[in-house]
């Protein structure tokens, strides 16, 4: 039987809307969204939130690297780390940028040009030193930025849309769904496609269906639908993710108790958590 290879997801930003550092997020984490998933020798980033640079500083700075980094989408929460990732800096670096949610109206690169541009930001993504490409595609496609990395994708329903991620290695499988608001009793079809039999899926859970009410229209979940799709979906662990920045340690810890009682063995991210399928 063939050895299989490492296959992880560590989380470096879990966070929703803002960072939001202090004593009484210390335990979660304060950094917005940013996980690292290898997938053996291949390193694949999926968002580019405040995590981004505490990601890029454990990979040794500005040092020479090689990957892929996938948006879910380009607000300011999952982009706001990318120029103050080191590796983009050195010239030896090969990194190909890719978004799913932008066609037909923009490409990455332009997003990323009105995103650097002064005088929000001093300077525009050619600071980069690196061999950094940008590349559209469309949510639904099916990606192979890797040999043996296969990603499928599907829109999400959030503000000026998203994407959603299914990468698929080894055999095994980890999703990442973030930012997305289901409707009440009707089950998003396309996720559950996507998140079919999964090992793991990472989903926003920004909100309790008790705060729901009062977020709609905000483009976000709840906990609690992320196990109706799991159990719906066969999913082995659901991994609740995108904590807002008004749910503190012990917010968060209840969450937790309660997530376990409703579905054993659900996990609530927290920064540097590492899984394995």
């Amino acid at each position: 039987m063939a050895e299989q290879s490492d296959f992880i997801v560590r989380f470096w930003g879990v966070r929703g809307s803002i960072a939001c550092p202090g004593e009484s997020h210390r335990r979660y984490g304060g950094n917005t969204s940013c996980l690292e998933v290898r997938c053996g020798e291949h390193l694949l980033v999926f968002d580019a939130g405040t995590g981004l640079r505490s990601l890029g500083e454990h990979l040794g700075g500005r040092v020479a690297l090689s990957g892929d980094l996938f948006l879910s989408h380009t607000h300011l929460d999952h982009l706001v780390g990318l120029p103050f990732f080191g590796p983009l800096h050195c010239p030896e670096t090969r990194f190909r940028l890719w978004a799913g949610h932008l066609q037909p109206d923009l490409t990455l690169h332009q997003a990323l040009s009105q995103f650097m541009m002064a005088p929000l930001f001093p300077v525009p993504p050619e600071i980069f030193a690196g061999n950094i490409t940008f590349h559209d595609f469309s949510a639904g496609e099916t990606l192979e930025p890797q040999p043996n990395v296969r990603l499928r994708t599907t829109a999400l329903n959030h503000p000026n849309r998203a994407t959603g991620y299914r990468i698929e290695f080894d055999d095994r499988s980890i999703c990442y769904i973030t930012d997305t608001e289901h409707v009440p009793g009707q089950p998003d079809e396309n996720i559950l496609a996507l998140i079919e039999g999964a090992d793991i899926v990472v989903y926003d859970s920004s909100f309790t269906d008790d705060e729901f009410p009062d977020y709609r229209d905000w483009g976000h979940s709840t906990w609690q639908e992320g196990v109706r799709l799991a159990e719906r979906a066969g999913v082995k662990l659901l991994v609740i993710f995108h904590h807002d920045p008004t749910h503190d340690d012990a917010f968060m810890d209840q969450v937790a108790r309660d997530a376990e009682e409703a579905r054993p063995g659900t996990l609530v991210a927290r920064e540097g958590m590492v899984l394995s399928p």
